[in-house]
């Protein structure tokens, strides 16, 4: 076998061919939905992504004579540093045809991490924790939903062969709306509606710039504690929300407020990879016509947000917001994922399971100390 040899992406045929390496190798997989070029040039482009106001990527591609083996992303996130204290570099984006392409690309990424300073390199993070995130290590026999990560089970045992440990698990759960909502939970979150006065009521796309606004406060808030966690800038905050803005759906997303201020949220998105099936990525007439008609084609939807203030998460509003989506979407769609969640995000995991959701995937997040 010839040497591997890993090389940073120069110029615009490269950049391209890095994008494209995902659609190549994927392409037998019959799970593996491909998610729009376009979109994914835009997330890798420091122009159109945010994210890379605070963070330095390079793109890395792996390389036997003329033919790509393997792709990696070395990010160094300036901002989720000074947020936790850490001294750790990123990899993401990460896609390998055998286990040498794999190590020589993580080895490219610890030499450039080291060179930073950094202690310790972590991933997959598609480039963060609040875009695409994990290694898929169980559930490989269904489809990815939205934004999901999807990949070949060989990789676990690549990543780990070079010295990679489990950092942290994320879990996905699915849970079927053609069902009526658990009764005990259900009288639950009717008490807790009442005891607290709350007022619930769907997003107002017609005030998409000030919903958008009060979604971020709410999400820096109740996202604060959680593990990894760096709050998005308000540029990639909007940037996200006009990105889903076109594909929203009102009865997917439920707001509960107090005195006029939002203190949870449970916001959903239909799975447009429904629609993205057999289209290698390209925004096609077929593709257009799926997802204007999306009624017809999708009737399945990711929970992206699901979110409580602070000083109300001790008030059963979880079971409240899950109770109150699966009222609004049940005429709609059949399922909805939950994801991803913490493995040990009980405040999620458990009103999940209790209201009968099935935890059918996992996503691991690996690390490695640098010597």
């Amino acid at each position: 076998m010839a040497s591997t040899e890993v090389r940073a992406v120069r110029g615009r045929a490269e950049f391209h061919r890095f994008i494209d390496y995902a659609y190549e190798i994927n392409a037998r997989d019959p799970h593996w939905i491909p998610p729009l070029r376009m979109s994914e040039r835009e997330r890798l482009t420091p122009k159109k992504n945010p994210f890379f106001a605070h963070a330095d990527v390079e793109l890395l591609l792996a390389w036997r004579g003329r033919q790509i083996v393997g792709r990696i992303a070395a990010i160094d996130d300036r901002l989720h540093n000074q947020t936790h204290g850490d001294n750790v570099a990123m990899f993401g984006f990460f896609e390998a045809e055998d286990g040498e392409a794999a190590r020589t690309l993580l080895e490219r990424v610890e030499a450039w991490a080291r060179t930073r300073g950094r202690a310790h390199v972590r991933g997959p993070l598609n480039p963060s924790l609040n875009e695409s995130a994990g290694l898929l290590i169980e559930g490989f026999d269904t489809d990815p939903m939205l934004l999901m990560p999807h990949n070949p089970p060989a990789y676990a045992d690549f990543i780990e062969s070079a010295g990679y440990r489990k950092a942290k698990d994320l879990f996905a759960w699915l849970y079927a709306l053609d069902r009526e909502f658990p009764a005990v939970a259900a009288k639950l979150a009717r008490r807790m509606r009442d005891r607290l006065d709350l007022a619930l009521r769907p997003l107002n796309l017609k005030e998409f710039t000030s919903e958008v606004a009060r979604l971020r406060v709410l999400y820096r808030e109740a996202w604060d504690r959680n593990w990894g966690f760096v709050p998005p800038t308000e540029e990639e905050f909007g940037r996200i929300a006009r990105e889903m803005k076109p594909i929203f759906d009102s009865r997917c997303a439920v707001c509960a407020e107090i005195d006029g201020r939002m203190v949870a949220c449970a916001i959903a998105i239909p799975d447009i990879n429904q629609a993205l099936r057999s289209t290698n990525g390209h925004l096609n007439a077929r593709t257009l016509w799926r997802l204007l008609g999306r009624s017809r084609h999708i009737d399945q939807a990711r929970l992206l947000l699901l979110g409580v203030a602070a000083e109300y998460r001790s008030h059963g509003l979880y079971p409240l917001m899950l109770f109150d989506l699966h009222r609004q979407m049940a005429p709609a769609y059949r399922r909805v994922e939950f994801s991803w969640v913490l493995e040990d995000n009980q405040n999620i995991n458990r009103p999940a399971e209790e209201a009968g959701a099935t935890r059918y995937k996992t996503y691991r997040i690996y690390q490695k100390a640098l010597a």
